[in-house]
């Protein structure tokens, strides 16, 4: 490392240049700062509260703690990157003819973005600092939300999402691992206190208790991470969002203080992804869909898992004149989306 670039101050230079580059929350902690992340992954899974998300399981052992993921890792720069949505999330609920989609969704991909910031730090800090380092968002076996905790980004809700005192549940989370030892920030402290309304706007009953997820209760899996038919007692609840589902994180009142102005640019929502028609969505093949989710996070879940979810929605809405459409869908050939046609079409005829 440079002689002129001295180790003490390089804690402040990396927050410094991570809001150059766009993260609006930027904190350290110790690699070991988060000890009984495993302990609790170990018993959500043996639950079976996963689902069907079989990666989980496969790589407990490298999720439960960075030194499992990487030996070498001494220190984590915890990120944060703002998608504080100008527009009420719950807006469009009972809408009927038009869907939902999760506001994280409605704009840019996270991952592209995201990962573009972090590797444009982790360049810069290798150059700095001279260390080794790795940097993982979303799609890697590492837990966000407990190092940033640990790093004093906020704090796991009772949601099991991450809050933050100044951009609430709406934070795109982001990690690197160096080699480096960092002097640590201050974790986050729960502030919770007694509230509960993410509890109680849950449409499914997704949250056992306080502070812990049943995945295959809740709607954001059910309607992206789930491939097969959903299960009829959750239908209904679905209203008529079609990816994912923000009800938990809307109604946080710690939101009051999330700047939609903080938001990156990239995850502007595109306007044919706000409240696109349901009608539309049903007439979707595999080259429409690739065509309007291009550039979306939603592309990874495929025609046949959006048409599903539309159908479902499809069902709720009251709308006789989707019927035509759903009838086309009946013989459609994914078995999924014909049965999700199908009920659909018998639960409008009442």
């Amino acid at each position: 490392m440079p002689q002129d670039k001295p180790q003490a101050d390089i804690a402040s230079r990396i927050k410094a240049k991570a809001a150059e580059l766009g993260f609006v929350a930027c904190g350290i902690a110790r690699a070991d700062a988060a000890p009984h992340t495993a302990a609790r992954l170990r018993q959500w899974l043996d639950e079976g509260r996963h689902g069907d998300m079989i990666w989980m399981e496969e790589r407990a052992h490298h999720r439960g703690s960075p030194a499992g993921l990487w030996p070498a890792v001494r220190s984590i720069v915890a990120l944060g990157m703002s998608y504080a949505p100008a527009a009420d999330p719950l807006r469009l609920a009972g809408e009927g003819e038009r869907a939902r989609i999760s506001v994280y969704a409605q704009g840019g991909d996270y991952h592209d973005v995201v990962k573009k910031a972090l590797k444009a730090l982790g360049r810069w800090l290798a150059q700095e600092a001279g260390c080794d380092l790795k940097v993982f968002v979303d799609t890697a076996p590492v837990m966000e939300k407990p190092l940033a905790e640990a790093a004093g980004l906020g704090w796991q809700g009772k949601h099991t999402n991450l809050v933050s005192r100044a951009h609430g549940s709406w934070l795109f989370l982001g990690a690197i691992y160096t080699t480096l030892d960092l002097a640590p920030d201050a974790a986050g402290r729960d502030s919770c206190g007694s509230c509960d309304a993410c509890q109680r706007a849950c449409p499914t009953d997704a949250f056992p208790a306080p502070y812990r997820l049943d995945a295959r209760r809740c709607i954001s899996y059910l309607t992206i991470e789930h491939a097969g038919p959903i299960p009829d007692q959750f239908r209904a609840a679905i209203g008529n969002r079609i990816y994912g589902c923000d009800d938990c994180l809307a109604v946080c009142p710690w939101n009051k203080f999330a700047a939609a102005a903080a938001a990156n640019l990239a995850f502007q929502p595109r306007a044919e992804l706000t409240a696109p028609a349901l009608a539309d969505l049903l007439d979707l093949d595999d080259a429409g869909f690739r065509q309007v989710f291009a550039g979306s996070p939603i592309k990874r879940i495929g025609r046949n898992r959006m048409v599903r979810n539309a159908a479902i929605a499809a069902g709720n809405s009251g709308a006789a004149e989707l019927l035509p459409a759903l009838a086309r869908l009946r013989d459609d050939a994914d078995p999924v989306v014909a049965e999700a046609a199908a009920w659909a079409m018998a639960r409008l005829a009442g």
